[in-house]
């Protein structure tokens, strides 16, 4: 009996951890939606940016992934509101990329713990 509710918490346990991370071998309905979601923002991006823009959001995606997406997400944002005015140009992705820099900005702090430590000439010099 106990061997059998091992065995059944362990499948459980490794379903849960195919769904976190996304396991290739899982749900092909999942595979399906998650390739026309990259589709979609694949078409949309394509009319919304001009080729020296797309260039550079490719490249910007290799080096940094999540800010690459965010942009993205900005730009298919304001697609679906009727912000753009045309084509976005590589200057425009440019202003695009320094305001979600600004808003996504973390500032570094550098904190020093300094140790009082005894030291053995401290104690000589008393004599």
């Amino acid at each position: 009996m106990a061997d059998e509710e091992l065995e059944a918490l362990r499948k459980q346990r490794l379903t849960e951890l195919q769904a976190k991370h996304g396991d290739p071998s899982g749900d092909p309905t999942q595979q399906e939606t998650k390739q026309r979601e990259a589709e979609m923002r694949n078409s949309i991006l394509a009319q919304v940016l001009d080729q020296a823009a797309r260039a550079r959001l490719s490249n910007l995606a290799l080096v940094k992934p999540e800010k690459a997406k965010a942009v993205e997400n900005y730009l298919i944002q304001m697609a679906r509101f009727g912000q753009l005015g045309g084509k976005v140009s590589e200057q425009g992705l440019i202003e695009i990329l320094e305001k979600v820099s600004q808003q996504t900005e973390k500032k570094t702090t550098v904190k020093f713990n300094r140790r009082k430590v005894l030291d053995s000439d401290e104690e000589d010099d008393d004599d």
